[in-house]
């Protein structure tokens, strides 16, 4: 018995050492560069969060920090009453980093969308890799 007794407290210290020395923590990550990192949005029309946007607006616009490849997108719905109703199909702009949905608002509506999401991830940039979901919300003005 003696033997365990002082066995124990090495077995602590061990214990200790390995939790403070970081034997659990995740393995270190490369360095982030813009290259390396995910395209994220810089930008919407109408800006997220905005009230009084003018119902008769007729696309989204969202705007990305990568070139994005063409046909690759993932407008989700937050729910089915928050969608906007669409007129076309999406597609990029000229710059390559914008993505345009052509829409018909209501007025004093609140309208919610999902770029990208747990579950639906196809706005990719020009290397197939998909960007950090967005949730653009806004508000029409009332009539």
């Amino acid at each position: 018995m003696p033997t365990i007794r002082r066995a124990f407290p090495a077995v602590l210290v061990l214990a200790a050492a390995t939790l403070l020395l970081g034997q659990d923590a995740k393995p270190p990550q490369p360095a982030i560069s813009v290259a390396s990192a995910p395209a994220v949005v810089v930008e919407t029309f109408p800006k997220a969060g905005s009230t009084g946007v003018d119902p008769a607006t007729t696309e989204i616009r969202v705007t990305f920090s990568k070139d994005m490849a063409d046909g690759t997108w993932s407008w989700s719905t937050w729910g089915n009453d928050t969608f906007p109703k669409t007129t076309g199909k999406p597609h990029y702009a000229e710059d390559g980093r914008t993505c345009v949905l052509p829409v018909e608002l209501k007025p004093g509506k609140t309208y919610a969308t999902w770029l990208n999401s747990g579950r639906f991830r196809n706005f990719k940039d020009t290397e197939g890799k998909p960007s950090v979901p967005y949730l653009l919300v806004f508000e029409t003005a009332a009539e």
